[in-house]
């Protein structure tokens, strides 16, 4: 069979779906990466994934050049010719299924990975788009074979907004993690907090993400504040870069400028930096269900994150961190504080979370269910 894979990033699909994509080529399918040229572009290819370009603006909303858009990918889809079309995001869901359906691909499946921060801002531009979106999923969503849902949340919004048939749901849940990479044993966290420079005894708090306010760097920031005000050993690091042309991004002015804040700007050893860390920080507004935050689990590591959607399929209050309401810095600053004191909640959260990882989330379970979706073994 051939399976084409299509996203409005590159990187979207190298990091979060190749797994599935590996498993397929194994099982002798071929794999087509239909994605606007980035940075990860040249890597599909040693995996063996094809790669087909597209161009499209992220942010576009003219209505001439958005139909454009549809009918070239119409065109491209026909001269491919799948079996299979899966996309991912909403423009992507929504543009995909359009010129799926118009190229005659048999099979057509969304996903939807989070609802995205037009439904985290209340602004008129933010209501305006929302409807927008809402208006073309309900036809996208009724002529694809299925929405694939990340969380357990979102289909019922879905449902509620009557976006989507109650047949066509599907619920997988997140892009899952390798916990065999993520396995605090196979680290060593102390040559990477020398790399960092930081002192031997040094407490480490840390927070991955793209520095945006929405994942709640706002609050981050005033915990490490309040903190290190009284602990000055605490060390908060931010792994991510900015995000520009986002409005919801921070400028790296801004980052560096901040005193009680260790930004690292965009790395390629998050496994690493995960093990370091005493307490792993995540206060977002919304997510579909954070990679990040299925690393740490299954790097044993206690986490504090938000009671929203996406945060809680991950962690159980108590059992394998805290949740904390969302843009609430103070409770966000307490719990943190318990966790530093307390050695031994750390290690037992962080045992829980492992489990956990690994009974729910582990990315050789999640490629299964995406199989199962396919009809393929």
């Amino acid at each position: 069979m051939k399976f084409v894979f299509l996203s409005h990033l590159d990187v979207n699909l190298y990091l979060f779906r190749l797994p599935i994509m590996e498993a397929l080529v194994a099982q002798g399918h071929r794999v087509v990466a239909l994605c606007p040229h980035g940075e990860a572009s040249d890597c599909f290819a040693e995996h063996g994934v094809s790669v087909v370009h597209y161009a499209i603006n992220r942010s576009g909303m003219n209505p001439f050049r958005e139909t454009a858009v549809v009918l070239r990918l119409g065109a491209i889809l026909r001269d491919l010719r799948p079996d299979v079309l899966h996309t991912f995001t909403a423009k992507p869901n929504i543009y995909g299924t359009l010129a799926g359906r118009l190229a005659g691909v048999p099979l057509i499946y969304n996903l939807v990975e989070g609802l995205g921060s037009f439904y985290v801002d209340s602004s008129v531009k933010s209501r305006f788009v929302r409807e927008c979106m809402e208006a073309l999923y309900r036809v996208s969503c009724r002529l694809s074979d299925a929405t694939v849902f990340v969380n357990n949340d979102d289909p019922q919004y879905f449902l509620s907004r009557q976006l989507v048939p109650r047949n066509k749901i599907r619920v997988i849940r997140s892009v899952g993690v390798d916990t065999d990479l993520f396995r605090p044993d196979r680290i060593d966290a102390v040559a990477t907090l020398q790399g960092l420079g930081l002192p031997g005894d040094a407490r480490i708090v840390l927070m991955v993400g793209r520095a945006i306010w929405h994942k709640g760097l706002a609050e981050y920031i005033a915990a490490a504040n309040l903190i290190r005000a009284r602990e000055p050993k605490v060390f908060f690091l931010l792994a991510g870069d900015v995000d520009e042309g986002n409005p919801s991004s921070a400028t790296r002015e801004y980052l560096l400028s901040q005193p009680n804040l260790v930004w690292l700007g965009q790395r390629r050893d998050i496994a690493e930096l995960t093990a370091l860390c005493d307490v792993y920080v995540l206060p977002s507004y919304r997510e579909g269900v954070p990679r990040t935050l299925l690393e740490a689990a299954s790097m044993a590591r206690p986490i504090v994150t938000t009671d929203t959607v996406g945060c809680r399929e991950v962690v159980e209050d108590g059992v394998n961190g805290f949740l904390v309401p969302v843009r609430d810095s103070i409770s966000l600053t307490g719990r943190i504080v318990t966790l530093l004191h307390d050695e031994g909640l750390r290690c037992r959260m962080g045992l829980n979370g492992r489990a956990k990882a690994i009974r729910e989330f582990d990315v050789k379970h999640v490629v299964r269910q995406y199989f199962d979706l396919y009809g393929v073994h």
